[in-house]
C-alpha cells in the first residue's frame, strides 16, 4: 500500500511538470503525522481563484497489545479562495472514500452517534465513501512555505464486518451499515508552493 501511494504521488506530480510559480504545492497534515499516518496532498491551481486538492494516507500499523487502527483514504476536494490562491480564507467542497480495519482498541466515549467503546471488544473491517464542506485559511510563511489549517463536515456511509476480537476468524455481522453526520476533514497542512 505505501508503494501505491508513492506510485500515486510520483504521478500526480509528473503530471504538473508544465506548471508555473503559484500552480502547484506540495503538502503533509501534521495531524495525521501525530498519528504515523503517512500522507500526501498536492494541490493544483485551475483558476486565479480556484484549486483542485487531491490528498491520501495510510495507516497499516500495529501497536502494542494487538490494538489497530489500520486505514486507507483518498480525499479530493475543490477550492474557492477569497483573495489569491494559495492564501487566506477558502471554501471547499470535498469528496472522500477508503477502506479501514479497527479493533482491541479502546475509543471510549461516543462520538456523534458512533459508539467508540465497541472498538474495545470487537474488531471492524469494511469500507467507507461520503462528502462534505469546509472552510480553511492559509498563513503565508514565506516566498514558498504556508501553514494551512482546515475544518470539515458532511456526511459518511459506511458497509462493515465485524468479528468477536483482532485474531478471530469468526464473523459475527455481517455487511452491516452505518450513516455518519458531523466532522469529516480536520488539517493543519505545512505547504510547499512551487
Amino acid at each position: 500500500m505505501i508503494k501505491k501511494t508513492f506510485a500515486l504521488t510520483a504521478l500526480l506530480l509528473s503530471l504538473c511538470t508544465a506548471a508555473r510559480a503559484q500552480e502547484i504545492a506540495l503538502k503533509t497534515n501534521l495531524l495525521y503525522d501525530a498519528t504515523a499516518t503517512v500522507n500526501v496532498g498536492v494541490e493544483i491551481g485551475l483558476a486565479p481563484k480556484w484549486t483542485l486538492d487531491l490528498s491520501g494516507n495510510y495507516n497499516g500499523w500495529t501497536f502494542d497489545d494487538g490494538k489497530h487502527w489500520k486505514h486507507w483514504l483518498a480525499q479530493p476536494e475543490a477550492r474557492y479562495w477569497f483573495c489569491d490562491r494559495f492564501g487566506r480564507h477558502f471554501i471547499a467542497a470535498h469528496a472522500l472514500g477508503g477502506q479501514y480495519n479497527f479493533g482491541n482498541f479502546d475509543g471510549g466515549y461516543n462520538f456523534l452517534g458512533t459508539n467508540l467503546h465497541k472498538l474495545k471488544d470487537k474488531h471492524y473491517q469494511g469500507w467507507f465513501v461520503g462528502f462534505g464542506v469546509a472552510y480553511g485559511y492559509a498563513w503565508m510563511l514565506g516566498a514558498h512555505w504556508n501553514l494551512e489549517a482546515e475544518i470539515g463536515i458532511g456526511y459518511a456511509y459506511t458497509k462493515f464486518d465485524s468479528y468477536p476480537c483482532a485474531k478471530c476468524g469468526t464473523k459475527i455481522e455481517s455487511d452491516k451499515s452505518h450513516h455518519y453526520v458531523g466532522p469529516t476533514k480536520a488539517a493543519v497542512n505545512l505547504v510547499y508552493v512551487f
